[in-house]
């Protein structure tokens, strides 16, 4: 198996390299430009190979799909982060020329199925709860939401004009020790950890589902491995619902953090009131029950810490 990933050194990208290098014989190709990703998050391996590249760069890309014949893609690329989005709304509409040159290279170049990365931003504000893959209407609003929605229709368009196969992932939260330190578990961790103010948005009364990085790269790549959800939308993400408010609680007891918490006020745009997805395609994809939160924050802090304590 020959595998892109773009946008493979961010946090869920490279995590994925991580995954599919370990469990699986494939090659793997990551592309990146750098404007989110780190080169620290890569892996090393005889099996991978990483080229700086630009999607929405059809220049820059199109050589690349036709030195490497793909099996398979996850299109991951895109500029992340909700200040970052909103504060750049002009190069987040930008990605939607990366969706159209990914498919059409993946279609030109005979790629068996695109994988999407999508987002429980395009629910937009909750309608009902839990948010169901086809039952639940969408209600995007911001740049980010409209281009991942935007680029689900592509993925669908591509497949009815050209056969083209996908699979459309909707993240929610995903957190791990790879996470960028300006989303709000490492944020809060971070924080904690150096007995600094954990900042709130807000009275922190709105609430968020998170799934580790394990179980979302099992889900994820089950989805490859066992052509499972083709032609597909799926949910992936954990329904166990926390306030902000509790979350930067129970980090501060996990970590005996002395930090101060403080509320800021309330973004004035993008920080939806609640998030809980419809999880039963995510449970069929697991083989285990979700890993807790608690866990999952206890293994990062020691990650966290283990790292500090190394020489520099």
């Amino acid at each position: 198996m020959k595998i892109l990933i773009t946008g493979g050194a961010g946090f869920i990208g490279s995590s994925l390299s991580d995954y599919l290098l370990n469990n699986t014989d494939a090659e793997v190709v990551v592309v990146d430009n750098y404007l989110t990703g780190r080169s620290q998050n890569l892996p090393v391996s005889e099996k991978f190979r990483f080229i700086k590249a630009d999607v929405n760069d059809l220049n820059d890309i199109a050589s690349i799909f036709q030195t490497f014949g793909f099996d398979y893609v996850f299109h991951y690329a895109a500029v992340v982060g909700v200040k970052r989005t909103l504060d750049h709304p002009v190069l987040v509409l930008h990605d939607l020329q990366g969706i159209r040159n990914v498919l059409t290279l993946c279609k030109n170049t005979g790629v068996k199925r695109v994988f999407y990365a999508s987002s429980s931003e395009v629910y937009g504000e909750p309608v009902h709860l839990p948010q169901h893959e086809h039952n639940t209407p969408l209600n995007s609003r911001l740049p980010y939401a409209v281009v991942k929605n935007a680029g689900e229709s592509f993925c669908r368009s591509y497949y009815q004009e050209y056969q083209l196969e996908y699979t459309i992932f909707r993240f929610f939260n995903t957190y791990g020790p790879k996470q960028s330190p300006d989303f709000v578990v490492s944020r809060f961790i971070d924080a904690a950890l150096k007995n600094k103010p954990i900042t709130i948005f807000g009275d922190g009364g709105q609430t968020r589902t998170f799934c580790y990085i394990d179980d979302h790269l099992e889900a994820t790549v089950n989805c490859l491995l066992h052509d499972k959800y083709i032609d597909d939308v799926v949910n992936i993400g954990n329904d166990q619902e926390i306030s902000v408010l509790e979350l930067a609680r129970a980090i501060k007891k996990i970590t005996q953090s002395r930090s101060e918490i403080v509320h800021l006020p309330p973004l004035a745009e993008g920080d939806m009131t609640r998030r809980q997805p419809d999880i039963k395609k995510m449970q069929n994809l697991l083989n285990h029950p979700f890993i807790t939160l608690e866990e999952g924050l206890q293994r990062i802090i020691e990650a966290r810490v283990k790292k500090q304590g190394q020489p520099a």
